[in-house]
């Protein structure tokens, strides 16, 4: 009870409590904060973002380009956006990377401001560039001409991967109004009961079968 009372002395000498005809409404307001801020973080589905499936990064639908164009890539069995957009380095630059780069991506996306082609920024493409040649470092580098070549690493690495490979993985069409939904449904905007084959299309394949 000490610990307590020492705590609520503390509270008001800081004004930290309202005074007692204020607490109803102060109770209000921090309640309703509170429930829209547990709203918000449920109709963004914020856990996603903790992990590593491709789709959460769809849960923004003008990422709607870059996941489709990255599902019909030679990447798609290889790697996912987390392999080539966040840092690898240790795991706190991982998810200090991945907040601040999504409230970035949050805050566009509720102004309405998105452009119609999206490019990286200018710390996206260097963990995009590091990425590259942490996964492509024997292609990136050849032992055998490092010995050979002057500068021969520093030449390979320095530029960007993709002013040669610029259809890697994400292809030519990249504008939001050029890309398309795909057949495979994408959770963050499919009803549950959505399924890929529709009914007219089963009933056929039934009717062939019974034949």
């Amino acid at each position: 009870m000490g610990t307590w009372r020492k705590t609520k002395r503390k509270l008001f000498q800081y004004n930290l409590i309202p005074p007692k005809r204020w607490r109803p409404v102060a109770i209000v307001l921090v309640a309703s904060i509170f429930g829209l801020g547990l709203y918000t973080l449920k109709l963004s589905n914020a856990a996603s973002y903790l992990s590593d499936d491709p789709q959460a990064c769809v849960n923004c639908h003008v990422m709607t380009p870059q996941y489709i164009t990255w599902t019909h890539s030679s990447h798609r069995e290889v790697a996912h956006c987390n392999d080539c957009h966040v840092p690898h380095d240790n795991v706190l630059n991982k998810y200090y990377f991945k907040a601040s780069d999504g409230l970035y991506h949050s805050t566009i996306f509720t102004l309405r401001a998105e452009p119609q082609v999206i490019k990286a920024r200018k710390a996206s493409i260097n963990v995009i560039q590091n990425n590259c040649i942490r996964c492509h470092q024997d292609q990136v580098t050849d032992a055998k001409l490092m010995d050979m070549v002057a500068d021969h690493q520093h030449k390979r690495t320095d530029r960007l991967c993709w002013e040669c490979h610029r259809e890697v993985p994400h292809g030519k069409t990249r504008s939001l109004s050029s890309v398309g939904h795909q057949i495979e449904p994408i959770r963050a905007h499919a009803p549950p009961d959505l399924e890929v084959i529709p009914n007219w299309l089963k009933e056929t394949m039934k009717q062939e079968k019974q034949k």
